[in-house]
């Protein structure tokens, strides 16, 4: 769905399906062959089996787009901009969260209404289950819409430095809240300390194109995004080998600062890619810009339809090799998914989304 308030970019929604995708890879090979377990010899497989780094792209692509749109039409007014942002996310995610309700009707709360704004935060009722889990994430993109509009009028008033500045103060915040909690890493995963510094960086990385003429005119050369990707990967080799979300120690402090690091390293993806002086071939953007056009529905739905495929097909799938299993399982979970993503799309989210208007 094209957007009132900013141009359209399919690049950007390139990137949106490769995070999905990332994320979609990770849940089948634990649901099937992983059972979200460490796997430190997985060479050149970081990207697998730390696939959880796609919700990381999600992050640091809102506050780019965000910015690109503030940077554009300054004075963003908070009313439209929260309107427009709860007409996007809140229709799929209260389908959701009635889902997770319904589940566990015999352990409901009537404080777990209040989960809707913090399903990152303590037994929330979408995390009880699979099928509804990864709506972690959207509490987490809330806080971080709540505040933007103030965000992107400070950044463009006082400048990138100012962006630079407060990454480093919640570093430091982030540093702090190591020495003070059992179960950090998760802590760091999973909640908005862990997580806001990933806005703010695609943010400053939006401000970096915009004043740079080569990324701003798209004259990069592709090698720059050979070279992001390759590093991309190189660095979720080594979380895999030395720092696995999977491990069961509860505190590693290179996830004191892994936040940031998976940041700039999605960050230099998204520069060197939406500044890339060359295109993809059409029929691959059209596609990849369909998939990026539903990926919302895809990431929150995608989970039911792994469950359910793998409720009957598992023990087939685990007398397969896992390469080919993995192939298998793929050719079929993958389509499928993006069907149900797109019959949620245009049943439940496009209605709504036709409701937004301009930010100003």
């Amino acid at each position: 769905m094209r957007s009132a308030n900013v141009p359209f970019d399919p690049r950007l929604d390139h990137l949106r399906a490769g995070a999905a995708l990332l994320v979609f890879l990770y849940h089948t090979f634990n649901v099937f062959y992983g059972h979200w377990h460490a796997y430190p010899n997985a060479f050149l497989a970081g990207w697998l089996v730390e696939g959880h780094s796609g919700v990381g792209l999600f992050f640091v692509l809102s506050g780019y787009l965000f910015m690109n749109i503030a940077i554009a039409a300054p004075g963003i007014q908070w009313c439209g901009f929260m309107r427009n942002r709860l007409l996007r996310i809140f229709p799929l995610f209260v389908v959701m969260f009635v889902v997770a309700t319904s589940v566990g009707r015999d352990a409901f709360r009537p404080g777990d209404f209040l989960y809707l704004l913090f399903s990152n935060l303590g037994e929330a009722p979408t995390s009880n289950s699979f099928i509804t889990g990864g709506a972690w994430t959207i509490s987490i993109e809330f806080s971080f819409y709540m505040v933007f509009p103030f965000l992107g009028r400070f950044a463009i008033q006082y400048g990138i430095g100012w962006l630079v500045r407060l990454i480093g103060l919640w570093l430091l915040l982030r540093c702090g809240a190591y020495f003070v909690t059992a179960q950090s890493t998760h802590m760091y995963y999973s909640t908005l300390l862990g997580r806001f510094d990933q806005f703010l960086i695609g943010m400053a990385c939006a401000m970096f194109v915009q004043r740079t003429p080569v990324l701003r005119e798209r004259r990069l050369p592709g090698v720059w995004s050979i070279v992001a990707l390759a590093l991309a990967v190189t660095m979720l080799d080594l979380l895999a080998r030395h720092a696995s979300y999977q491990l069961p120690q509860p505190k590693q402090p290179v996830w004191a600062v892994w936040g940031v690091l998976e940041a700039l390293m999605w960050g230099g993806v998204i520069v060197a890619y939406s500044s890339w002086r060359g295109a993809l071939p059409r029929w691959i953007s059209a596609r990849l810009s369909a998939a990026g056009e539903v990926s919302y529905s895809f990431y929150l739905l995608h989970g039911l339809v792994l469950f359910l495929f793998a409720h009957f097909t598992e023990p087939f799938f685990a007398r397969l090799d896992w390469h080919v299993g993995l192939a298998a399982a793929t050719l079929v979970l993958l389509p499928l998914s993006l069907a149900v993503a797109r019959l949620s799309y245009v049943t439940i989210e496009r209605p709504w989304l036709l409701m937004r208007g301009r930010y100003h």
